[in-house]
């Protein structure tokens, strides 16, 4: 029998690249909803592909009565909040996988949680703020839940079977970007495009600046801290510019453990869309052991990189600290990718604003509830437009 899915952020890469391993494998899922924030051409011919019935378009001016009687026509209903499109979906699912980028993202997981038996998260930034509300929620309504991050995939994957006090250490690994090679004198003035060009990685160009000034590992390491329960100290960022290692765990024990996988979104998803299933092969005719070979690891260059500093300044403790990061840099890479600001500067504007009395006085406080995060975020938002 099929298995019910719902793809939250499908019009994006995460949602394209689910939907992609879905197109092979149709007999297998069912696809009950889909989500975008204003992508209407393209959710509505996914609509039509995958013959589903609800979509959730969050952007509701979008919907005028023409695209409203264009998917009635195809009886599609449409929706602007999950929580309406929700009331039709009477039996939890086998699956959500949440592709949302961005803080937004977080509202929907906890909307969701109750409504499926797995849900695979892909959002940084709602494992990152919002992360005592996302496993409460987990806890309450008998979720499982599976990081999709390829390193947070690699490293869950490696401790299947294993006792977690017996880690020592856990490595993530960071391809350097695409200026990794770069002279730090070139980096000045470097247009946005040319930092939206991944070397290895097809993604995002938001999630494409966080991994040129390393504000992704920074992030992935706060996730971690919360996914596994484990201190801050237990994690070590190295570089691997080929991206085929994703992650590195060191045992008390002696023994040391890899996961090894090519430079793709398919893997991490395929295996969880397919959890437990030993039987279904994934076709994997890209990877080539060959590229293993001449592996090298490169200590971070905390001069090219000054983001690694942040770490000395997290104490993952839930409080407003994550929610004030995570937005003063989604707002300032916003600007760097209209070209406004320069690269340095980005770099430069985060530490002065991480460090301002404005935000420092939230940061031995907590948010309740999301709330409170979402107040956060817009008071963050506000000063950011008003003063950058």
């Amino acid at each position: 029998m099929p298995k019910e899915i719902i793809i939250l952020g499908s019009t994006g890469s995460i949602g394209k690249t689910t939907l992609k391993i879905i197109r092979k494998n149709k007999k297998d899922f069912n696809v009950k909803l889909l989500s975008t924030n204003n992508n209407i051409s393209t959710i509505y011919n996914q609509a039509l592909e995958f013959k589903v019935k609800i979509v959730v378009i969050k952007n509701y001016k979008k919907i005028n009565k023409k695209v409203f009687l264009k998917f009635n026509k195809k009886k599609i209903k449409i929706f602007s909040t999950y929580e309406q499109a929700l009331k039709n979906i009477r039996k939890k699912v086998y699956y959500t996988i949440n592709g949302i980028s961005g803080i937004n993202g977080l509202e929907p997981t906890i909307q969701i949680i109750p409504f499926t038996q797995n849900i695979a998260i892909a959002n940084k930034e709602s494992i990152i703020c919002g992360w005592k509300f996302i496993d409460r929620s987990l806890k309450r309504y008998k979720t499982n839940f599976i990081p999709i991050d390829s390193e947070h995939f690699s490293i869950w994957s490696l401790l299947k079977d294993e006792k977690i006090n017996n880690v020592n250490k856990i490595y993530l690994t960071a391809s350097g970007g695409p200026f990794l090679n770069q002279k730090l004198s070139n980096l000045k003035n470097i247009k946005s495009r040319y930092a939206i060009k991944h070397p290895n990685w097809s993604m995002g160009k938001k999630i494409s600046v966080d991994s040129a000034t390393m504000m992704n590992k920074i992030f992935e390491v706060i996730e971690a801290v919360n996914i596994f329960n484990l201190k801050l100290n237990k994690f070590e960022i190295i570089i691997h510019p080929r991206s085929y290692i994703h992650a590195i765990i060191k045992f008390k024990n002696g023994i040391s453990k890899i996961l090894v996988h090519d430079t793709s979104m398919q893997v991490p998803i395929f295996n969880s869309l397919y959890l437990n299933n030993e039987t279904k092969v994934y076709d994997n005719k890209k990877f080539n052991f060959k590229m293993l070979n001449g592996i090298n690891f490169i200590k971070p260059d905390k001069i090219k990189f000054p983001f690694l500093k942040l770490l000395k300044y997290i104490n993952v403790n839930n409080t407003y600290f994550e929610v004030i990061l995570v937005s003063i840099n989604d707002a300032l890479v916003n600007k760097y990718l209209k070209d406004e600001i320069t690269f340095i500067s980005l770099q430069k504007n985060l530490f002065k604003l991480i460090k301002h009395p404005y935000f420092t006085k939230y940061y031995k406080s907590s948010p309740n509830n999301i709330n409170d995060i979402k107040i956060m975020v817009n008071r963050v938002n506000t000063y950011m437009k008003k003063n950058y």
